[in-house]
């Protein structure tokens, strides 16, 4: 009990204390209020995977494997392929990592990633169809979470977009019986948008963006916004009991499409430069 209650008193403590240091504009480690960690990208770094990504945002690591596969559609959208995204918090990466089964926060960061990708309309799904309702390209990305430090869900969704982008499948033919023969070259996903997505935290009466794992225990409020590359919002998710004002709401929202263009210029050069 006197550990349980030295250990509340210390959280109060270290809030107040961040609090009062956000009022100032400053940050525990020395960032200002909207300044993201250094973010470092690495592409292709799974052979066998048809497109991979391993993405560093400060101490948060998470790489992305993409598998490409041709199964049957889901049966209410026969005329679109499948984008699937599954994300695991490895043990190792976190104190509070379990082994077993996908938990709560791996869940959420599954949803909140596949929603971003999916809304945004990167992948033309309508292009994968092989033969209408009956085989199409399936996109497989798993992801694992090496190191937890702080806004999984930007790491991740960079990541799987970066994965995406580099994506290189078999072509196909589809012959006049329904056969599907492989051919020997491979050709890129059909990408159309880099969806990037903005993670805000709300730490008493102060926005923040891209939280570690120290301000994340003490957010009121979580709230990730993605934007497309002309500036709108294609998807929202808000987290945690701690409401949001509508000005808050809008601040954010600007602020996203703002740092939504730098994360996406960066993630475009790393691309790029790979071919």
């Amino acid at each position: 009990m006197a550990a349980a209650k030295k250990s509340f008193v210390m959280e109060h403590l270290r809030k107040a204390h961040m609090i009062e240091l956000l009022a100032k504009g400053k940050r525990l480690d020395g960032r200002a209020l909207l300044d993201y960690r250094p973010i470092d990208i690495k592409c292709n770094v799974i052979q066998k995977a048809n497109g991979s990504a391993q993405v560093s945002l400060g101490n948060t690591q998470v790489i992305a494997g993409v598998k490409i596969e041709v199964g049957p559609p889901f049966p209410d959208t026969p005329d679109k392929g499948l984008l699937v995204v599954n994300a695991e918090i490895l043990p190792l990466a976190s104190p509070y990592a379990e082994p077993g089964p996908p938990d709560e926060e791996a869940i959420e960061l599954s949803r909140v990633v596949d929603r971003g990708v999916r809304e945004s309309g990167m992948i033309d799904l309508s292009k994968l169809v092989l033969t209408p309702g009956q085989k199409v390209r399936a996109v497989f990305v798993d992801v694992s979470v090496l190191n937890v430090d702080g806004n999984l869900i930007d790491a991740t969704s960079y990541a799987v977009v970066s994965a995406l982008m580099t994506t290189k499948m078999p072509e196909l033919e589809v012959s006049e019986n329904l056969q599907i023969k492989e051919k020997p070259n491979t050709i890129p996903l059909p990408v159309s948008n880099i969806p990037v997505s903005v993670t805000f935290a709300r730490i008493g009466e102060s926005l923040i963006i891209d939280p570690d794992s120290e301000e994340e225990s003490v957010m009121d409020a979580r709230i990730t916004l993605t934007t497309v590359d002309d500036g709108h919002l294609c998807a929202g998710q808000k987290g945690l009991a701690g409401g949001l004002t509508y000005e808050q709401i809008m601040f954010a929202a600007e602020t996203a499409k703002i740092k939504g263009q730098e994360i996406r210029e960066i993630i475009k050069k790393v691309v790029g430069s790979i071919g």
